[in-house]
């Protein structure tokens, strides 16, 4: 089976330090890095809101209101 070597690995670093730099790299990482923190801090955001939304459906979901609606007074409006 065709796998990437350790040395392989190297070489394309090797090549991708040498065509970036040091500091493009570090800044691209650090950017990464953030977009994954914001990332995981709105789905945890996304998850606490749709708990609190299945605990306001719950609570309403015995309450029904029926009625009728007959026409519209012209005295009134």
């Amino acid at each position: 089976m065709m796998g990437i070597s350790i040395w392989q690995l190297l070489i394309i670093l090797a090549i991708v330090l040498v065509l970036f730099g040091a500091k493009r790299l570090r800044n691209v990482g650090s950017d990464l890095g953030g977009a994954i923190k914001g990332f995981k801090k709105a789905m945890k955001e996304g998850e606490e809101e749709a708990e609190s939304d299945e605990k306001i459906e719950s609570k309403d979901a015995g309450r029904v209101i029926d009625g009728e609606v007959t026409g519209r007074d012209k005295d009134k409006v």
